[in-house]
Protein backbone atom coordinates (compact mmCIF):
# COMPACT_ATOMS: atom_id res chain seq x y z
CA UNK A 1 0.00 0.00 0.00
CA UNK A 2 1.44 3.17 -1.25
CA UNK A 3 0.74 6.45 0.93
CA UNK A 4 -0.47 9.23 -1.01
CA UNK A 5 1.36 12.41 -0.76
CA UNK A 6 -1.11 15.01 0.85
CA UNK A 7 -2.48 17.61 -0.92
CA UNK A 8 -2.02 21.22 -0.66
CA UNK A 9 -4.67 22.44 1.26
CA UNK A 10 -3.23 20.13 4.34
CA UNK A 11 -0.86 20.32 7.11
CA UNK A 12 2.36 19.16 6.30
CA UNK A 13 4.44 17.49 8.97
CA UNK A 14 7.66 15.62 8.01
CA UNK A 15 6.50 12.22 9.83
CA UNK A 16 2.94 11.94 10.09
CA UNK A 17 2.45 8.96 12.52
CA UNK A 18 -1.22 9.26 11.76
CA UNK A 19 -1.10 8.12 8.47
CA UNK A 20 0.82 5.16 8.23
CA UNK A 21 0.14 1.72 7.24
CA UNK A 22 -1.52 -0.82 9.42
CA UNK A 23 1.18 -2.36 11.89
CA UNK A 24 1.71 -5.71 10.95
CA UNK A 25 3.04 -6.61 14.42
CA UNK A 26 -0.32 -5.01 15.68
CA UNK A 27 -2.49 -7.05 13.62
CA UNK A 28 -0.62 -10.41 14.90
CA UNK A 29 -1.27 -8.97 18.62
CA UNK A 30 -3.91 -12.03 20.14
CA UNK A 31 -5.22 -9.58 22.83
CA UNK A 32 -8.51 -8.30 22.45
CA UNK A 33 -8.76 -4.13 21.15
CA UNK A 34 -11.48 -1.98 21.14
CA UNK A 35 -11.64 1.09 18.94
CA UNK A 36 -11.61 4.73 20.33
CA UNK A 37 -12.40 7.92 18.57
CA UNK A 38 -9.81 10.93 19.96
CA UNK A 39 -11.46 14.20 19.14
CA UNK A 40 -9.58 16.22 22.00
CA UNK A 41 -6.38 16.24 23.95
CA UNK A 42 -5.76 12.40 23.35
CA UNK A 43 -5.48 13.36 19.43
CA UNK A 44 -2.15 13.97 20.45
CA UNK A 45 -0.33 10.64 20.82
CA UNK A 46 2.44 12.00 23.01
CA UNK A 47 -0.38 13.64 25.20
CA UNK A 48 -2.04 9.75 25.47
CA UNK A 49 1.35 8.23 26.22
CA UNK A 50 1.03 9.72 29.45
CA UNK A 51 -1.69 7.59 30.57
CA UNK A 52 -0.75 4.72 29.32
CA UNK A 53 2.96 4.84 29.95
CA UNK A 54 3.44 3.06 26.37
CA UNK A 55 4.14 4.87 22.98
CA UNK A 56 0.67 5.16 21.30
CA UNK A 57 1.92 5.50 17.82
CA UNK A 58 1.38 2.01 16.32
CA UNK A 59 -2.18 2.48 17.33
CA UNK A 60 -3.32 4.88 15.45
CA UNK A 61 -5.40 4.02 12.28
CA UNK A 62 -5.72 7.57 11.21
CA UNK A 63 -7.59 10.52 10.64
CA UNK A 64 -11.76 9.88 11.16
CA UNK A 65 -14.37 11.73 10.64
CA UNK A 66 -17.52 11.84 13.05
CA UNK A 67 -21.13 13.03 10.82
CA UNK A 68 -23.84 14.61 13.22
CA UNK A 69 -22.34 15.85 15.60
CA UNK A 70 -19.64 19.16 16.58
CA UNK A 71 -17.59 20.37 18.79
CA UNK A 72 -18.04 22.15 22.07
CA UNK A 73 -16.96 22.86 25.46
CA UNK A 74 -19.42 22.04 27.76
CA UNK A 75 -17.80 21.12 30.61
CA UNK A 76 -15.33 22.40 33.07
CA UNK A 77 -12.50 20.37 34.20
CA UNK A 78 -11.52 20.88 37.48
CA UNK A 79 -8.19 19.60 37.15
CA UNK A 80 -7.09 21.51 33.96
CA UNK A 81 -9.31 24.64 35.61
CA UNK A 82 -10.39 24.85 32.33
CA UNK A 83 -13.23 24.23 29.57
CA UNK A 84 -13.06 20.43 28.20
CA UNK A 85 -14.15 19.46 24.82
CA UNK A 86 -17.26 17.26 24.17
CA UNK A 87 -19.10 16.46 21.28
CA UNK A 88 -22.60 17.15 20.95
CA UNK A 89 -25.32 16.31 18.05
CA UNK A 90 -25.72 18.49 15.40
CA UNK A 91 -27.12 16.66 11.79
CA UNK A 92 -25.17 19.76 10.00
CA UNK A 93 -22.28 19.52 10.92
CA UNK A 94 -19.24 16.28 11.64
CA UNK A 95 -16.10 16.32 13.90
CA UNK A 96 -12.40 15.00 13.09
CA UNK A 97 -10.42 13.22 15.16
CA UNK A 98 -8.52 10.35 15.36
CA UNK A 99 -9.20 6.55 15.47
CA UNK A 100 -7.08 4.19 17.76
CA UNK A 101 -7.30 0.34 17.59
CA UNK A 102 -6.37 0.24 21.76
CA UNK A 103 -5.66 -2.51 23.53
CA UNK A 104 -8.48 -3.72 25.96
CA UNK A 105 -6.26 -3.23 28.72
CA UNK A 106 -5.90 0.51 28.42
CA UNK A 107 -9.68 0.68 28.98
CA UNK A 108 -9.72 1.37 32.75
CA UNK A 109 -7.02 4.09 32.12
CA UNK A 110 -8.65 6.11 29.58
CA UNK A 111 -12.18 5.74 31.67
CA UNK A 112 -10.08 7.27 34.54
CA UNK A 113 -8.42 9.91 32.06
CA UNK A 114 -11.79 10.73 31.16
CA UNK A 115 -13.33 10.57 34.63
CA UNK A 116 -15.82 8.21 33.69
CA UNK A 117 -16.14 6.82 37.73
CA UNK A 118 -16.67 10.20 38.66
CA UNK A 119 -19.52 11.30 36.01
CA UNK A 120 -17.44 13.14 34.01
CA UNK A 121 -17.83 12.03 30.66
CA UNK A 122 -19.93 8.30 29.61
CA UNK A 123 -19.37 6.24 27.04
CA UNK A 124 -21.07 6.44 23.47
CA UNK A 125 -20.83 4.17 21.14
CA UNK A 126 -20.64 5.61 17.64
CA UNK A 127 -19.66 5.05 13.87
CA UNK A 128 -17.03 7.13 12.18
CA UNK A 129 -15.15 7.25 8.54
CA UNK A 130 -11.79 6.14 8.40
CA UNK A 131 -9.09 5.70 5.31
CA UNK A 132 -12.41 5.17 2.83
CA UNK A 133 -14.04 2.46 5.65
CA UNK A 134 -17.20 2.69 7.78
CA UNK A 135 -16.14 1.58 11.87
CA UNK A 136 -18.93 0.98 13.99
CA UNK A 137 -19.04 0.19 17.13
CA UNK A 138 -16.47 2.76 17.99
CA UNK A 139 -15.77 4.18 21.45
CA UNK A 140 -15.82 7.86 22.22
CA UNK A 141 -16.68 10.16 25.69
CA UNK A 142 -19.16 12.84 25.70
CA UNK A 143 -20.16 14.92 29.06
CA UNK A 144 -22.57 14.05 30.92
CA UNK A 145 -23.69 17.07 32.88
CA UNK A 146 -23.25 19.64 30.05
CA UNK A 147 -23.06 22.89 30.79
CA UNK A 148 -25.43 25.72 29.66
CA UNK A 149 -22.84 27.83 27.38
CA UNK A 150 -19.42 26.86 26.70
CA UNK A 151 -16.34 27.62 28.69
CA UNK A 152 -12.83 28.69 26.70
CA UNK A 153 -9.80 26.14 26.82
CA UNK A 154 -6.77 27.53 29.07
CA UNK A 155 -3.91 27.95 26.94
CA UNK A 156 -2.46 24.34 27.55
CA UNK A 157 -5.11 22.73 26.17
CA UNK A 158 -5.40 25.13 23.25
CA UNK A 159 -2.31 23.62 22.53
CA UNK A 160 -1.80 20.43 23.20
CA UNK A 161 -5.82 20.11 21.08
CA UNK A 162 -4.24 21.27 18.35
CA UNK A 163 -0.91 19.86 18.25
CA UNK A 164 -2.56 16.57 18.25
CA UNK A 165 -4.84 17.68 15.30
CA UNK A 166 -1.88 19.00 13.56
CA UNK A 167 0.28 16.09 13.99
CA UNK A 168 -2.65 13.42 12.96
CA UNK A 169 -2.94 15.17 9.54
CA UNK A 170 -6.68 16.57 10.46
CA UNK A 171 -7.75 18.49 7.13
CA UNK A 172 -6.41 22.53 6.92
CA UNK A 173 -9.46 23.62 6.97
CA UNK A 174 -11.02 21.54 9.98
CA UNK A 175 -7.59 22.69 12.10
CA UNK A 176 -7.98 26.94 11.16
CA UNK A 177 -11.41 26.26 12.38
CA UNK A 178 -10.83 24.42 15.76
CA UNK A 179 -7.93 26.97 16.32
CA UNK A 180 -10.65 29.67 15.30
CA UNK A 181 -13.42 28.37 18.39
CA UNK A 182 -10.91 28.00 20.73
CA UNK A 183 -9.12 31.33 20.17
CA UNK A 184 -12.66 33.52 19.87
CA UNK A 185 -13.85 31.67 23.37
CA UNK A 186 -10.33 32.68 25.00
CA UNK A 187 -10.76 36.38 23.68
CA UNK A 188 -14.55 36.32 24.90
CA UNK A 189 -13.72 34.86 28.38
Amino acid sequence: MSIEPSPPHQFQTIANPCELPDNPQQQRQKEPTFYYFAYGSCMCPVDLKRTFGENTHNYVIGVATLKGYRLGFYRLSARRQCGALDVVPDSASHVEGVLYRLPWRFSDALDEREEVPRGGYRHEIISVSCREKLYNNVRTYVVVDKLPEEIAPNDWYFNVVLRGAVTCGLSEQYCWKLFNHMHQLQQQH
